[in-house]
């Protein structure tokens, strides 16, 4: 398992078109992603349950992915938000 944390660093939060980008992206990979918000999951393939994660500006997310492609299913959510690389290997 791969994880990662990101924070939303767009002012207007995780608003549609960021979640409509962070869903392309996930359907590339085979993994299972993860968004975390609090006590709120999110897969990442869902374009709803991304914007019920109501992330604001300066809102710490946690990304998990598990799966084949993992390394690099987590890089690619990674620089969506701009984030350097903070993964930890399971």
């Amino acid at each position: 398992m791969k994880r990662a944390e990101v924070v939303v660093s767009w002012t207007e939060g995780l608003h549609l078109r960021h979640a409509a980008k962070i869903v392309r992206t996930g359907q590339r990979f085979r993994s299972t992603i993860l968004l975390k918000c609090g006590g709120k999951i999110a897969d990442i393939r869902s374009i709803l349950g991304i914007i019920a994660l109501c992330a604001t500006i300066g809102t710490a997310l946690k990304v998990e992915a598990s799966g084949e492609d993992e390394q690099e299913a987590a890089q690619a959510i990674e620089q969506i938000f701009g984030a350097a690389p903070g993964a930890v290997d399971e």
